[in-house]
């Protein structure tokens, strides 16, 4: 009988007690300081709280899951390898060279343009592109216009860009950076400060608030022009093979979760950005704002990687992006 009494108290234990939380790898590119951190954070207790706590993410930021690789991330994901994602969307276009899309010289003028594309048919294709790549994409996110530093001199033309070796992150800019007369240097982000550091490289280009404040690359750089000459997208992206896992109830949970983390993110990271130009000069660093006059010769010189990568996407893709852009 008392064995009855206490099988049965133990029973109800464990059917009171909440079953183990699943824990999920998220990965992404940059620092645990980055807005980068915050967004998969915040995701990260919105789903806890959406789900009751069936769910634990793990956030590991640096691309550690990849070894460092920041490229890597996405293809892992993609075969289930990694749960989820966080990157931006030049970091994929080995996998997905369509993403370039977003990133294309000069395309984008403002926000406003760039969330007609992340919420309309451009932002959807590519979505569904994604997909076939074994991501489901949950969210758009923001890296933000990206911005050119070095530690030589000012950057008011294209001919200051003649010689400068520059860091870039993925094949395109490595054509725009040609155009301009630079000499591009492809490498993962993991290793571009103490490259900047110790003068392997010249300069970098990447947003304020989400990349150069937040990573100190004030530290290393001197000189710094927002020159807007390409936008980069982040996405908040799940392995499909996890995905077609859960149920209805739990892929609505997961969508409102990401949904509301990467608004979170997209928020900070354009208020970090408002906020950036004045801190940045306080660091010591000098400011060159260029004129429109200016911006049309960088515009001019950058047309020939427009063409070459518009190409290689396809009229179609940029046209729903172009159209975004133009949009009144």
């Amino acid at each position: 009988m008392f064995n009855k009494l206490a099988l049965g108290l133990t029973t109800a234990i464990a059917l009171c007690l909440p079953a183990a939380a699943e824990t999920l790898r998220l990965s992404h590119n940059t620092g645990d300081q980055t807005t980068w951190q915050k967004g998969a954070d915040k995701f990260a207790e919105l789903l806890a709280a959406e789900t009751g706590g069936a769910y634990d993410v793990r956030v590991f930021p640096n691309a550690q899951l990849s070894g460092g690789d920041q490229m890597k991330q996405a293809e892992m994901t993609g075969r289930g390898a990694i749960d989820l994602v966080l990157t931006s969307a030049i970091n994929v276009t080995p996998l997905a060279p369509e993403m370039a899309a977003f990133s294309l010289p000069y395309l984008f003028s403002d926000y406003e343009a760039v969330d007609r594309a992340t919420g309309g048919p451009a932002g959807d294709r590519m979505k569904e592109i994604m997909q076939g790549h074994g991501i489901q994409v949950l969210a758009w996110g923001e890296n933000g216009f990206r911005e050119v530093t070095n530690s030589k001199r000012p950057i008011t033309s294209p001919e200051d860009m003649k010689g400068l070796k520059m860091r870039v992150a993925g094949p395109m800019y490595i054509d725009v950076m040609n155009d301009l007369g630079a000499n591009p240097q492809q490498m993962q982000w993991t290793e571009t400060f103490p490259a900047l550091q110790q003068g392997v490289v010249d300069g970098q280009e990447n947003p304020i608030g989400a990349v150069i404040i937040p990573q100190r690359v004030y530290e290393v750089q001197k000189y710094i022009t927002p020159w807007h000459y390409s936008y980069d997208p982040l996405f908040l992206g799940i392995s499909s093979a996890k995905w077609d896992s859960l149920d209805d109830a739990t892929k609505a949970q997961f969508q409102k979760a990401a949904t509301e983390a990467m608004q979170y993110q997209i928020q900070i990271s354009r208020e970090a950005t408002a906020e950036g130009l004045d801190y940045l000069k306080e660091q010591g660093m000098e400011v060159h704002e260029p004129t429109a006059e200016q911006l049309a010769a960088f515009r001019e010189a950058t047309k020939p990687s427009f063409q070459k990568w518009s190409d290689q996407i396809g009229t179609d893709i940029v046209d729903l992006f172009t159209t975004a852009a133009s949009a009144q």
